[in-house]
């Protein structure tokens, strides 16, 4: 794969590409209506492949938070076109590293030695490039370590990559006024945190000491002699990406064994720890050959307080959502119901959230779940779709809920869709054996 020898750091460096970016997916629009004309029949699949192309590209030479939002928008598979998906995905785990003069350079400014210096041996080529950082394989004292680089100018572009985002977050999402902040502030917030390699570090060791006691469950160790604020080492972990196990696994025990170790992982670490792994893609996860779930990448942990995890999880309750006056005083502990909301506000928002979480919260009202079943997946498509349709919605003000929303509903978004990949069938509970 073809390396970077270079980063655009500046604001205005990066919002030039940005530009281009966006001028490219124009010229697109214009070659797809001119086509249209000449062919009625044409469909939006090759325009949405061209854009989603370009706009990879684009992204993709910036890395930090820009990589990053295209990465939290592929895990949601009903909100994209698929081009988009299959494209963005690649954030996950497949973008073009930093050359070895960068690696180099960033051990130099961390460490003050070179990374021959500091290990027995170090590749220099990357095994793993991702939106933030990339991953190389080193020796020490015959161990093989995992060592993770972040790159360059990330921290400092987080503020800026935001703001040039903002505009198209309003519009897709119809935030309106100034109330819209908080939630860019939350992720802005938790990117900060990402790319502080102390604090992951910390938090990762905190994961491992809590949650090593769950079945079939397997974490790295880590070394903070050969860390810091950008560079990150831990044990080298061998498995199938959890991804490519899911393409390939034939065994319904296995999917199984491995989706109860997923599910029990975080439930744990939201009723129990009240912090969750608020980044569950596949990039994330190894099955290693005792088909045991190997978790890693603990930057984005979202701590859950309680004012919010207790209405959240009474949500739960059936009984709850079925009474109209216990559910209506949870949306508005919620931020989902607003005092200053018209009556016509408070029956849609009503309505909307009823329909959605009397699907979304199925798995909880049983002891135990399949998650190959394809009609509760389609009916969350359904609703999807039925809602993206929905003229009303866009006359209404979006700015719906409690900032914690965003990680929280990233978090289960993420997780019913790994299980889904794994067709795994599990006890819901079952977490409850390790308290």
């Amino acid at each position: 794969m073809k390396t970077i020898d270079y980063i655009p750091t500046s604001k205005i460096e990066r919002a030039t590409k940005l530009v281009q970016t966006g001028a490219k997916v124009g010229v697109n629009y214009l070659k797809y209506y001119g086509e249209k004309i000449v062919n009625s029949d044409l469909t939006r699949d090759k325009l949405n492949e061209d854009n989603a192309e370009d706009i990879y590209d684009g992204l993709k030479s910036l890395k930090g938070s820009a990589l990053k939002v295209a990465q939290m928008l592929s895990m949601d598979k009903n909100f994209l076109p698929q081009a988009y998906v299959e494209k963005f995905s690649l954030s996950q785990f497949s973008v073009p590293p930093l050359s070895a003069p960068l690696v180099l350079k960033t051990f130099k400014s961390n460490f003050g030695k070179t990374p021959y210096e500091i290990f027995d041996e170090f590749n220099a080529e990357s095994v793993n490039a991702a939106s933030i950082g990339q991953v190389h394989l080193a020796k020490k004292n015959g161990k093989k370590l995992a060592v993770k680089i972040q790159y360059p100018g990330v921290a400092n572009s987080i503020s800026s990559d935001l703001a040039l985002v903002k505009p198209m977050a309003i519009r897709m999402f119809n935030l309106q006024g100034k109330d819209s902040d908080k939630y860019f502030k939350e992720v802005e917030d938790k990117l900060i945190e990402e790319t502080n390699y102390t604090l992951e570090l910390k938090q990762s060791q905190d994961v491992v000491a809590a949650c090593q006691k769950i079945d079939n469950l397997v974490f790295p160790a880590y070394y903070p002699e050969f860390s810091s604020e950008k560079i990150l080492t831990m044990d080298w972990m061998t498995g199938k990406h959890l991804s490519e196990f899911t393409a390939e696994n034939t065994n319904q025990e296995t999917a199984n064994k491995v989706g109860q170790a997923l599910w029990d992982f975080y439930m744990y670490q939201i009723h129990v720890l009240r912090k969750v792994h608020a980044d569950p893609h596949p990039g994330n996860f190894l099955v290693d050959e005792n088909q045991h779930l190997v978790a890693l990448d603990f930057g984005c942990m979202k701590s859950i307080p309680n004012d919010f995890y207790v209405p959240y999880f009474e949500l739960i309750n059936k009984e709850i959502i079925d009474n109209k006056q216990l559910f209506n005083a949870k949306l508005f502990e919620l931020e989902i119901l607003r005092k200053e909301d018209t009556a016509e506000e408070i029956e849609y928002f009503t309505s909307m959230f009823y329909d959605l979480l009397s699907l979304f919260t199925l798995p909880f009202q049983n002891t135990h779940f399949d998650f190959s079943d394809e009609v509760f997946f389609n009916n969350i498509a359904q609703l999807g779709e039925r809602f993206a349709k929905d003229t009303n919605l866009r006359k209404m003000n979006g700015n719906r809920g409690s900032k914690h929303f965003i990680y929280m509903n990233r978090t289960f978004f993420g997780l019913y869709n790994l299980m889904f990949d794994l067709k795994a069938s599990i006890a819901v509970n079952q977490y409850q054996n390790y308290l």
